[in-house]
C-alpha cells in the first residue's frame, strides 16, 4: 500500500473511532430501582430513535442505586424508597419523582385468575411473618367463600436486595399492622422471619412462577408482563380494588409534592374508594454539583422529554405519569439546586 493511501486510511479510521468514542460519552448512565425498570427500558428506546443519545439503566435494586450515585460512578440513582431530606443535604443530592406505579401481591396457585384472590394487608402481614402458613387457612377462606383454595403450604417470596419495592411493601404492611411493624418493619431490606429471597422484581417473579403455592410482590408490569395471578386487596376505605393505572392514579389523587422536602411523597395506604394501597413513586438522585455539567444537562434533557412524551408508554405499562403541575415543580428544582462546578445552572 502507497504510504498516501496508508495515511488516508488511518486518518478515516481516527475519524471512525473518536466518532464512536464521541457517540458513546453522549450516552447517560443510571442505575437503582427495578420498580421502574419496563418504562424505563421504553423511554430509553424512544429516546435513542429520536435523538440518537442512549440511556444505559443498570436494574440492580434501590439500594444498589443510592451506593452507586453516592460513590458518583453513574450520572444517576434511582431509588422507590425517598432519601429524607437530612440525607439530601448530607450527601449533597436532589432527588425528583420520575414515574408511579403500584406494588402488587402475585401467587402461583392453580385454577386461579388474574384477580379472583382476595386478601388484605392484615393476612398479607400475617402470612409474611409466618403466622399464615396454608392457603386453605381459615383467614384466607373467610375473605374468598366462592374460590377453591387448596391445602397446599404457603410459600414466601421476597427480595433478597435493597429494594424501594421492598420499602413500599413493608412500610404499607406496617401502617396496617401492628405486629409487622413491630416485629418486622419497614425499609428498603428488613429481616425476614420466612421464605425465599429474590433480586430483583424479577428474581421475585421467576421464583413465584417456579414455586408451586408461592406468594410474593413485584411491580404491577412484571406481572402483567409474566402473566400472573394478583390478588385483589381491601383498601383503607374499606373497598375492594384490582391493581391498574386508575387505582394508582387515584391513589396518588391527594399528594402534596409542593410542601414535601425532597418531593418524599409515599403514596401507601391512601384514603379514597379507589386508591390502590401498595402505591408509589420511583425517584432519581442527582449530586447538587456536577463535576461534568453538559453530562448532567444530557440527563435533564432525558427525563424532560420522558415527561413530556412517555406518558402514553406509561399508560401502557400500567405506570402513572408525574402530572403536569409536578414536572413544573420539577423543573423548578433543577434551576435552583443542580450546579456545576463553577456555580452555573445546569437547566
Amino acid at each position: 500500500m502507497k504510504l498516501k493511501q496508508m495515511i488516508k486510511s488511518a486518518a478515516v479510521f481516527v475519524t471512525a473511532v473518536l466518532a464512536l468514542s464521541s457517540a458513546d460519552a453522549a450516552d447517560i448512565t443510571g442505575a437503582g430501582a427495578t420498580f421502574p425498570y419496563p418504562i424505563y427500558a421504553k423511554w430509553a428506546e424512544s429516546y435513542k430513535q429520536a435523538t440518537g443519545t442512549g440511556m444505559n439503566y443498570q436494574s440492580i435494586g434501590s439500594g444498589g442505586g443510592i451506593k452507586q450515585i453516592k460513590a458518583k460512578t453513574v450520572d444517576f440513582g434511582a431509588s422507590d424508597m425517598p432519601l429524607a431530606a437530612e440525607d439530601l443535604e448530607k450527601e449533597g443530592l436532589m432527588q425528583f419523582p420520575a414515574i408511579m406505579g403500584g406494588v402488587v401481591p402475585v401467587v402461583n396457585l392453580e385454577g386461579i385468575q388474574p384477580g379472583q384472590l382476595k386478601l388484605t394487608g392484615d393476612v398479607i402481614a400475617a402470612i409474611y411473618m409466618g403466622k399464615v402458613t396454608k392457603w386453605n387457612a381459615p383467614e384466607i377462606v373467610a375473605l374468598n367463600a366462592s374460590v377453591k383454595l387448596p391445602a397446599d403450604d404457603i410459600t414466601v417470596v421476597h427480595r433478597a436486595d435493597g429494594s424501594g419495592t421492598t420499602f413500599l411493601f413493608t412500610d404499607y404492611l406496617s401502617k396496617v399492622n401492628g405486629d409487622f411493624k413491630t416485629t418486622v418493619g419497614s425499609g428498603t431490606a428488613v429481616k425476614w422471619p420466612a421464605g425465599v429471597g429474590g433480586k430483583g422484581n424479577e428474581g421475585v417473579a421467576a421464583n413465584v412462577q417456579r414455586i408451586k403455592g408461592a406468594i410474593g410482590y413485584v411491580e404491577y408490569a412484571y406481572a402483567k408482563k409474566n402473566k400472573m395471578s394478583y390478588a385483589q386487596m381491601k383498601n383503607r376505605d374499606g373497598q375492594w380494588v384490582s391493581p391498574d393505572d386508575d387505582t394508582f392514579k387515584a391513589a396518588a389523587a391527594g399528594a402534596d409534592w409542593a410542601k414535601t422536602p425532597g418531593f418524599a411523597v409515599i403514596l401507601t395506604n391512601q384514603a379514597g374508594k379507589a386508591s390502590w394501597p401498595m402505591t408509589g413513586a420511583s425517584f432519581i438522585l442527582m449530586h447538587k454539583t456536577q463535576a461534568d455539567g453538559a453530562k448532567a444537562k444530557e440527563v435533564l434533557k432525558f427525563f424532560d422529554w420522558a415527561y413530556k412524551n412517555g406518558g402514553a408508554m406509561a399508560t401502557e405499562l400500567d405506570y402513572v405519569a408525574m402530572p403536569a403541575p409536578v414536572a413544573k415543580l420539577v423543573h423548578e428544582a433543577w434551576k435552583a439546586q443542580l450546579k456545576d462546578s463553577a456555580g452555573k445552572a445546569i437547566w
